[in-house]
């Protein structure tokens, strides 16, 4: 007797959940593969995202998956919603990727270390050390679990933001993000209070995608995504002015 397949068909619902869990999360269990005898290991570590949602790290040489993924790049990232009740209740994420260490001081490491501060600003003690550098997990798959029977297999297209319409990108982002909180911080606000139903406080502007945007306070993240995805990015401001005025 064969046994039914679990998993349902991808749908923009699924699409749209674990896109959240990836830009909202803090933290993750990221598992390597163990020099001794294969074992896999096990740490959490603080996460961040690059441009296209794929997952950043910030480690030492002197942590032990720091070693182990530059001698074997393949490993898995455990996301989950942190809720009150039944753990096993809050949607996660399983990602499986292989890792590419980004050479400090290149303009990637640039431009992953604006972003990643703009989530972790306490990094900012260290982040710039001789032995600290950032990891890219280049996603290849992942399982979704967005509660009881709820099961996907997610393919890196539904996972991941498209950039190619989006050369340069990151320059746009990083001024109207400079931009939003500066001059427009009340607008900001209302995307997370009225738009996201976020409470109130001094929300803060921390990354934009072709997709949403995220917003922090403290250590409470909110995901806002666009009605539409931008076509490109001549349609970020007036997203924007949308956004606020409705």
């Amino acid at each position: 007797m064969t046994q039914k397949d679990p998993t349902l068909p991808v749908d923009d619902e699924a699409r749209h959940l674990a896109k959240k869990l990836m830009r909202t999360a803090r933290s993750g269990a990221l598992a390597t593969n163990g020099a001794d005898e294969g074992m896999p290991f096990a740490s959490l570590v603080a996460v961040g995202t690059d441009l296209d949602g794929s997952p950043v790290i910030l480690t030492s040489q002197l942590s032990v998956h720091t070693r182990l993924l530059a001698a074997d790049g393949r490993c898995s990232m455990l996301l989950s919603a942190i809720g009150k009740g039944d753990p096993l209740a809050h949607p996660r994420l399983t990602l499986l990727a292989r890792a590419e260490r980004i050479e400090p001081g290149s303009d990637k490491a640039q431009q992953i270390r604006r972003r990643y501060l703009l989530q972790h600003p306490k990094a900012a003690l260290y982040v710039d050390f001789p032995d600290f550098a950032f990891w890219r997990l280049n996603v290849a798959s992942g399982s979704l679990n967005g509660g009881f029977g709820r099961a996907y297999r997610m393919a890196r297209e539904d996972l991941l933001t498209d950039l190619s319409a989006f050369p340069g990108f990151a320059e746009l982002e990083a001024g109207a993000v400079e931009h939003m909180n500066e001059d427009h911080a009340e607008a900001v606000a209302y995307y997370a209070t009225k738009l996201c139903g976020a409470r109130e406080g001094a929300w803060r502007l921390i990354g934009i995608d072709p997709e949403g945007l995220q917003l922090a306070l403290g250590d409470e993240l909110q995901r806002l995504t666009f009605p539409q995805p931008l076509q490109g990015p001549d349609e970020l401001r007036p997203m924007l002015v949308a956004l606020a005025r409705s």
